[in-house]
């Protein structure tokens, strides 16, 4: 197979919120191409790039698939990306390889947050975007509300290249403003005709738009319009393009992924709108640093060039091993050749190479600047790494993902399966780097942390299917302290006979509480003999065991300073466990002498939410027993919320805000300090502890 001109290539994702017809579109476009040969659908399950089985269950995708066509002696490397908002971090990382994007709106819902959200991540990698409007044949769809829509979410001119003819059932072609032809549905194909007349009026009417605003920026075409002279197809088509590149306005196209009406003008639109490699590094050059002196690196998407490569997604298959999908920014990807993962430092032997297409593989022997492509069994590469050569090393910078909005505790259904369900998340984790694991030393729970509950419970069916280890989710457990409000003496004697040589061990300790987050402190007062020096130690150790375990309700006990000051001994029953013994005792009689009190760990809360929701928002984390710092106004119509909320409140927030802002709200968080926890909730988690603790016995 023939390396691809870079200049022939286009990189692009398909992006909105969940159920605009992503997945459809992509079926369609790859039919057009002649990939395919029939369009598969979400419902049968059927789909090129929607075939993992969490997917077909779920009718949503859960992850970005990658698919490619050939199209007008063109290379199209489409990225079918998830819009649902617990997996719309995998959307981030396609669009750091893409070139450009098409932006579904649907004729019905519009723009939706989801939509806004990618919108967001698109201007963040200053990518060029097209907007198609789907679902133009369905009931209530309206093609000017989702014009005015894109406008007023993205702040935008939106500029249709095509407009329908009829909505809804009516709905049966579209009129092309550029050659100003309609393309007609005719037994399930579509034919070029004449505007039928009833649509000419509307069709000049957003060709005069369209070239007025190609005119504007155009001092050229701007006398030769004034002049009423009619532009050129060409002149209009270079416009399009100058403006989709430098974003000045969003072209739009609209149509039906299902009734494939509209997709070709859809394709074309990609070629003329959205650049190619070549082009986009000229808008915005590939920069890098050397990792040995920290300069600044540049490349250029040429086969004469370095070889430099970037993983985004790497998927875990039991049997096949790790497959790493990357994107190649310059030089040449050989099979059976030797690369240097430069972030971890690390050779990697490159199997074989191939294109994807969903699921399936292409084998090639090589890929070049510019191309999306696929290797098998890296051992030490994951999402985010830069592959090259190793006398040429660059780093490109990785995509830095949200931090996860939601933790659970997880444990094996069968009891010893510990260690497989640890191997097998740390294989999901390489598929996905927005999911967090770790083993809760305290607690001794694994903790498996995500975007939402919906994301953790698709990567525990993956887990499942995979790896085959079934795990149960509970929320994890809160790290509360213990600890004292006042001083307090106490004597802890342990004395045993049972015939020859008994135990004796008699101490007196005073407690103090210490400022927050001081921990522990143990003076050694003992004047004289009175306690023996070998058995002091003794002392400090039942102390410090007794601490650990706790006293309350089975929590640490933190910020106290204890003074041994008195106590005697036996010159033969007294032992080291004697005087270990005395000590727990003597804790446990004078902390409850001391009015102590539980302590919660309190987050501190960021809080991104849309105006219209800023009461409601603001309400809720009240209602959390949370303290509100601040609120500032933010870009857009955002505000961000400063709060302070204890960590027990926290654990369904997640879901609750999404709820409450329709999947627009952020938050993050993280820990600031103890505070007491209130009587009445205090006395409520020592119960349920008191209980828990009768259950485990």
């Amino acid at each position: 197979m023939a390396r691809l001109d870079a200049e022939k290539i286009r990189n692009v994702a398909v992006i909105a919120h969940s159920g605009a017809g992503k997945t459809l579109l992509t079926e369609a476009i790859l039919f057009n191409a002649g990939a395919i040969d029939r369009i598969g659908s979400t419902d049968a399950g059927n789909t090129v790039t929607d075939y993992e089985p969490e997917e077909i269950a779920r009718k949503i995708s859960v992850t970005s698939a990658v698919a490619f066509c050939d199209w007008k002696n063109h290379r199209l490397n489409i990225l079918d990306t998830p819009g649902f908002i617990n997996f719309i971090e995998d959307t981030r990382g396609c669009l750091r390889v893409s070139d450009g994007a098409i932006v579904i709106v649907s004729a019905i819902s519009g723009v939706k947050a989801e939509t806004e959200k990618v919108w967001k991540y698109a201007c963040e990698f200053e990518i060029p975007r097209i907007a198609f409007i789907n679902k133009i044949d369905k009931e209530t769809a309206n093609f000017d509300n989702a014009i005015a829509e894109i406008e007023k979410s993205f702040e935008t001119d939106a500029i249709a290249l095509n407009i329908p003819l009829g909505e809804g059932e009516k709905f049966r072609g579209i009129v092309d403003i550029i050659s100003m032809k309609a393309y007609i549905s005719d037994n399930g194909s579509v034919i070029e005709a004449e505007i039928p007349e009833e649509a000419k009026a509307t069709a000049y009417e957003f060709r005069k738009k369209l070239v007025e605003k190609i005119a504007e920026a155009d001092d050229v075409l701007l006398e030769k319009y004034l002049e009423g002279i009619d532009l050129t197809e060409e002149e209009v088509a270079k416009g399009i393009q100058e403006a989709s590149l430098t974003r000045r306005f969003i072209p739009v196209v609209s149509g039906s992924a299902t009734k494939n009406i509209g997709i070709a003008q859809l394709m074309d639109a990609v070629l003329m709108c959205l650049p190619s490699p070549l082009k986009m590094s000229r808008i915005s050059p590939i920069r890098g640093r050397n990792p040995k002196d920290g300069k600044d690196v540049t490349r250029k998407p040429l086969s004469n060039e370095p070889l430099t490569a970037y993983v985004f997604k790497t998927i875990a298959d039991p049997y096949a091993g790790k497959m790493s999908i990357f994107r190649l920014y310059s030089g040449v990807f050989k099979a059976d050749s030797t690369v240097l993962n430069v972030s971890t430092n690390t050779k990697e032997r490159v199997g074989s190479i191939f294109y994807l297409l969903g699921k399936k593989h292409i084998p090639v022997q090589s890929v070049g600047p510019g191309e999306i492509a696929a290797t098998v069994k890296l051992k030490d590469t994951n999402v985010g790494d830069t592959l090259c050569e190793e006398h040429h090393p660059i780093i490109l910078e990785k995509v830095k993902f949200r931090e996860p909005a939601i933790s659970y505790a997880i444990a094996p259904k069968t009891k010893g399966d510990e260690e497989k369900v640890s191997i097998g998340i740390q294989r999901i984790l390489e598929e996905d780097p927005t999911l967090h694991f770790i083993r809760d030393e305290e607690s001794k729970e694994m903790i498996l942390s995500g975007m939402g509950q919906v994301h953790l419970e698709v990567a525990l069916e993956r887990l499942r299917r995979k790896f085959g280890v079934e795990v149960e989710m509970k929320a994890p457990k809160i790290p509360y302290r213990e600890a004292i409000k006042v001083s307090a003496k106490a004597q802890g004697k342990y004395k045993k006979q049972s015939g020859g040589r008994g135990q004796y061990g008699d101490c007196w300790i005073e407690i103090e509480p210490l400022p927050r987050g001081r921990g522990y402190e143990f003076v050694d007062k003992i004047v004289g003999g009175v306690i023996p020096h070998q058995y002091r130690p003794a002392v400090e150790k039942g102390i410090i065991e007794t601490m650990k375990e706790g006293i309350l309700a089975g929590y640490p006990v933190v910020d106290m300073k204890i003074t041994l000051y008195d106590g005697s001994y036996h010159s033969v029953d007294s032992s080291e466990m004697a005087f270990k013994i005395a000590g727990s005792m003597a804790l446990k009689k004078a902390f409850q002498d001391a009015k102590p009190v539980l302590l919660e760990p309190i987050m501190k809360i960021e809080v991104i939410t849309p105006d219209d929701v800023l009461g409601t928002v603001i309400g809720d984390l009240n209602s959390r027993r949370g303290k509100v710092q601040g609120v500032e106004p933010q870009a857009g119509s955002n505000q961000k919320i400063f709060a302070l909320v204890p960590m027990a409140e926290m654990l369904t927030y997640a879901n609750q805000l999404q709820s409450m802002t329709s999947g627009r709200g952020l938050y993050s968080m993280e820990f600031l300090h103890y505070e007491e926890v209130p009587g009445h909730t205090s006395q409520k988690i020592i119960s349920e502890r008191q209980k828990q603790k009768a259950e485990d016995h």
